[in-house]
């Protein structure tokens, strides 16, 4: 499992201070109110602060990620951030998931004490579990992706396994393997729905969610990621989804993609007239017909799906 290091300078890896700390270092309640008020201190949660300026960088998930590490600090119990608490330390898609609470799965297999905003999982951990890749001690991507699917909808869930898959976080045989020892999980149901749609080879939460979108509404099953090769059978082009019998490819553009093809220099529209040129050529090579789907089109998934399913059987009999 290899994770890029994250920049000298990113607002991750500011610490979380807790109030007794900051006492023992000669502040009083007074004083910290007065930090707070003033944006130099940020209160993560009760007892738990951040550097202001940090807090103020952070994206969604990487606050998310720093109320993790303040109920972490905070319990009094050897604890680690499971299910959706740890996917932060990866730097994997929290869409769809509800991110009200923060789970810390006991290491004393004890139930634990509810407490607001805090959920306190009790479950078996065995070796090999428990990583820290930044600090903070969390299940391994293999195990979060399983305990995902016992607290979040398919969709969501989905979005997650296939990043940690496509970014060799984990396999499906180790999944597999596990799911095996995970047969009285509660609430585990949805485990081999996620399992059997997974796809490794699928590169965003957009293309997750367009796949998912094909599947719930009846669509056949594109093949992601098709290689496009030219008359000599060289591979020139990969799409994100192909129904070769139909004659049909489609094309997820998300904001992503297009900053993944940004070269030196070049601004967002430069991008655009390329896409439309390698479009071009894909169906001049292969004599099909292309869709493009967007954000806006996945959040009227009825609407777009009937515009794929036209697609395909447009020139059915």
């Amino acid at each position: 499992m290899m994770l890029p290091p994250r920049p000298p300078d990113d607002p991750r890896h500011a610490p979380v201070r807790l109030r007794r700390e900051l006492v023992a270092e000669g502040y009083d309640d007074n004083a910290l109110a007065v930090l707070v008020r003033t944006g130099q201190l940020v209160r993560v949660r009760r007892g738990a602060y951040l550097d202001g300026d940090a807090w103020e960088r952070l994206d969604a998930a990487g606050r998310y990620g720093a109320r993790v590490r303040a109920a972490a600090a905070n319990a009094r119990a050897e604890v680690v951030a499971s299910h959706v608490s740890g996917l932060p330390e990866f730097d994997a898609p929290l869409w769809g998931l509800d991110l009200s609470d923060v789970h810390l799965t006991r290491r004393d297999a004890r139930a634990g004490r509810a407490q607001a905003g805090v959920r306190q999982h009790c479950g078996t951990i065995e070796p090999g579990d428990v990583v820290s890749p930044h600090g903070l001690e969390v299940m391994h991507p293999t195990r979060l992706a399983l305990e995902l699917t016992t607290v979040a909808p398919v969709e969501s869930a989905l979005c997650v396994v296939n990043d940690l898959l496509h970014r060799e976080l984990t396999t499906m045989d180790a999944l597999r393997q596990r799911v095996d020892r995970m047969q009285h999980w509660p609430r585990s149901l949805t485990t081999d729905v996620v399992l059997r749609l997974a796809r490794p080879e699928i590169e965003s939460v957009g293309e997750t969610r367009t796949f998912y979108l094909c599947r719930r509404f009846g669509l056949p099953v594109p093949t992601p990621q098709y290689e496009i090769r030219d008359t000599t059978g060289r591979v020139i082009h990969r799409v994100d989804f192909a129904w070769p019998e139909h004659g049909v490819f489609l094309e997820f553009d998300g904001k992503v993609k297009y900053e993944k093809y940004l070269r030196e220099g070049e601004r967002p529209s430069d991008v655009v007239v390329r896409e439309k040129k390698r479009e071009e050529l894909i169906c001049r090579l292969t004599g099909w017909r292309c869709i493009r789907i967007d954000w806006n089109d996945l959040a009227h998934p009825e609407r777009t799906a009937a515009l794929i399913r036209a697609a395909l059987f447009a020139f059915a009999a």
